[in-house]
């Protein structure tokens, strides 16, 4: 199953990556690896972009490049399965308040 196929709420780990070299890398270096699970936040209207949770990350990418992030589901919406808290989204530069 492809990332770009899950629904809000759905929760997933990465089986594999058929993206071109230069995607690969980038979705790699931010931890996005084979075994790593996450949750699907949000998705946009018409399907892209998608945004999903994992490691206290929240990554939006294209749908093109969520074609090619392989999945297998794990859970959705009320399973009961615990995910890591993300706490509070955090916006600006973190400096002294």
């Amino acid at each position: 199953m492809r990332l770009s196929e899950l629904q809000v709420g759905d929760k997933a780990e990465v089986t594999g990556l058929k993206v071109d070299a230069a995607v690969r890398r980038r979705i790699m270096d931010m931890g996005l690896i084979k075994g790593t699970r996450f949750k699907v936040l949000r998705v946009a209207p018409l399907g892209d972009p998608v945004e999903i949770f994992f490691k206290g990350l929240y990554l939006t990418m294209r749908i093109s490049e969520a074609e090619g992030i392989m999945v297998e589901r794990i859970g959705g919406v009320g399973d009961g399965m615990p995910m890591q808290s993300g706490g509070r989204r955090r916006h600006g530069s973190g400096g002294a308040k």
